[in-house]
């Protein structure tokens, strides 16, 4: 995956219905050769599908809890974790590390209906205890994390550099350019001669460690 397909992703997952007239010219392409691309990023399991992103609370779905779920002693985390998958409530669900073995995300209408989810989740074969925060305010979800800018912002920085570098090595080897296209040597700076300062004697135990006197007149 290259700097253009990372553009794609990026445009694509900000506007998942841009055509791809729109794609071929954030890019820079045809669009025969964006609808290549993306068919296979496709393929590859990259893109793996297109949705509508809708507001919860506008379809009823006012209420949102996180709730870690911890199996018992004879608990199988298989078993838990397909029963988490049939209950409609439960729109996200991960495996964690802990005490807890996963964290589910539930939206709910109300905070009845909560209460009846947990009491559900809490009746799980193998569910020993759940543990819940419910969510306040949503700041933001589902950022998407913005692959165009992130690795190839690092490449040009090394390549600036490395030329930069390159630039100066030849400079220093070769001397300046005059106007007229001959190659004139550049400057020679001569090192400025510090005072001559004498090692001072060191102690009798020969280790020469006290620093050297300043002349005096």
């Amino acid at each position: 995956m290259d700097a253009v397909d990372r553009r794609l992703i990026d445009r694509l997952r900000a506007d998942g219905r841009a055509s791809y007239a729109e794609l071929a010219r954030t890019v820079g392409l045809s669009s025969s050769a964006v609808h290549e691309r993306v068919a296979k990023l496709e393929a590859a399991g990259v893109i793996v599908g297109y949705r509508a992103v809708v507001s919860p609370s506008e379809i009823g779905l006012g209420v949102t809890a996180l709730v870690g779920i911890e199996p018992g002693e004879y608990g199988n985390d298989a078993d838990i974790a397909d029963a988490l998958d049939r209950m409609p409530e439960v729109e996200s669900c991960y495996a964690v590390a802990g005490d807890e073995a996963f964290i589910v995300k539930v939206r709910v209408a109300s905070v009845d209906a909560l209460h009846l989810c947990l009491g559900r989740l809490r009746g799980i074969e193998g569910v020993a205890r759940t543990r819940t925060t419910v969510v306040l305010d949503t700041r933001f979800e589902m950022r998407p994390h913005q692959l165009s800018i992130a690795e190839p912002a690092l490449d040009h920085i090394g390549d600036s550099a490395n030329g930069a570098a390159g630039d100066h090595r030849a400079d220093g080897a070769d001397g300046a350019k005059s106007t007229d296209g001959a190659t004139s040597p550049g400057p020679s700076i001569e090192p400025a001669a510090g005072p001559a300062v004498e090692p001072a004697a060191g102690p009798e135990s020969g280790t020469g460690s006290e620093p050297a006197a300043a002349p005096t007149d």
